[in-house]
């Protein structure tokens, strides 16, 4: 993701300009240093992929480092009782097939917060919330093809044959439903994104 992060970049890098590969739990990472605005881009969520158990301890870390604005962006939690019609049906097997998948090869899934949980940690972690807003999201064919994608690229990781052969057909079935789903509806409607403003607050 690096590498296809500095290939991306629109220009030549500035002196200033910095990708950086590391972990959050290291605590000489970015020591000392202060930044006027901080995006916690789609960070909480992801946590549980490389420090498990540590979300809770996350913005205390980001802390020192903000002296202006930080902005959380999230996917709200997928919720059973929201998947009262086709699209949330499908939205919720798709993510709760995609998790299974990721445990079965001794793999770690991302685990969601709702926004009411990161504004409390904001607030034990010095920070004010001053403003927060809910984007809702239509699901279209590159979801669906990038979610199914990852299991797809982990089946030859499952020993069992006659598992990893039902998985695929399990795949396939999915991919099916998500691409009727869109043709009906232009896109499959479920849950949404949410940004969150914060300010951090002066020491006594």
């Amino acid at each position: 993701m690096a590498e296809e992060s500095r290939k991306a970049y629109p220009g030549r890098m500035r002196e200033c300009d910095r990708v950086i590969v590391a972990n959050w739990t290291d605590p000489e990472l970015l020591q000392g240093e202060v930044f006027d605005t901080v995006l916690v881009d789609y960070f909480i969520g992801a946590i549980e992929g490389f420090a498990p158990y540590w979300q809770d301890l996350a913005f205390e870390r980001l802390r020192p480092h903000a002296r202006g604005r930080l902005y959380v962006t999230a996917v709200d939690p997928y919720v059973p009782r929201m998947e009262a019609d086709e699209c949330g049906c499908f939205i919720g097997d798709l993510g709760r097939f995609r998790d299974a998948m990721l445990l079965l090869v001794r793999q770690r899934p991302y685990r969601e917060y709702p926004s009411d949980w990161v504004v409390r940690a904001l607030k034990r972690a010095g920070f004010n919330p001053v403003e927060a807003r809910g984007f809702p999201i239509r699901y279209g064919a590159r979801f669906v093809k990038s979610q199914l994608g990852m299991c797809r690229d982990r089946l030859h990781l499952v020993e069992n044959e006659t598992l990893r052969q039902g998985l695929a057909a399990e795949i396939k079935a999915l991919e099916a439903r998500g691409h009727a789903l869109i043709e009906k509806h232009g896109a499959i409607p479920y849950g949404f994104d949410y940004v969150i403003a914060a300010e951090p607050v002066a020491r006594p």
